[in-house]
């Protein structure tokens, strides 16, 4: 089959373009897997609890205490700090940093963070409540607080898992950075 030099042109168009994605994805991949290293390091020094080793609770869980180690979470480009992570064994707690403000109407945090990651875990739990392996109340939530328009702190309650923990950190950092950027350049 013989291709013309438009097609060849588009053909090698393409092929640049899928390079440029695998070498934007590899990036974040990257930077994804050096985060769970330093989670992983975080958690083993910590006094993490297993989720398999806790209690299921009847009442709602109350907020707790934010414990004094915190992981921070950083911009992929530049490494600043724009918020901290607690993890206590009920639930985690992102709170940003003071001086970064980000409306919570910014893209991606409610198509990808808020309905592809919280909402894939949720209904996973939703699942598990139907097959009688965990009760309604564990299933996971998350609080979004708000000053105006912005967010405050987010609260992700019922995580259950700690791979879950390293999910939601590193989806929200990702989520975070991309909103800054959209930001910044309207």
């Amino acid at each position: 089959m013989r291709f013309t030099e438009e097609q060849i042109k588009e053909i090698v168009s393409l092929k640049e373009s899928l390079l440029e994605q695998v070498d934007k994805h590899q990036e974040g991949i990257d930077m994804l897997e050096k985060n769970i290293v330093v989670l992983d390091l975080f958690l083993k020094g910590s006094s993490f609890t297993k989720a398999s080793h806790l209690k299921v609770r009847e009442e709602k869980p109350k907020v707790v205490e934010k414990p004094a180690n915190s992981i921070p979470i950083k911009r992929s480009d530049d490494g600043a700090v724009i918020a901290n992570a607690f993890v206590t064994a009920e639930q985690v707690s992102i709170v940003l940093d003071n001086g970064i403000a980000i409306n919570a109407d910014t893209p991606p945090f409610k198509s990808f963070f808020l309905d592809r990651i919280i909402g894939e875990m949720s209904r996973k739990d939703i699942a598990e409540v139907e097959n009688g392996k965990i009760q309604k109340e564990s299933v996971i939530d998350c609080i979004v607080n708000r000053d105006g328009a912005n967010i405050k702190e987010i609260i992700i309650r019922n995580y259950r898992q700690k791979e879950r923990v390293n999910e939601l950190i590193n989806t929200l950092g990702w989520s975070l950075t991309k909103m800054l950027v959209r930001e910044s350049n309207e």
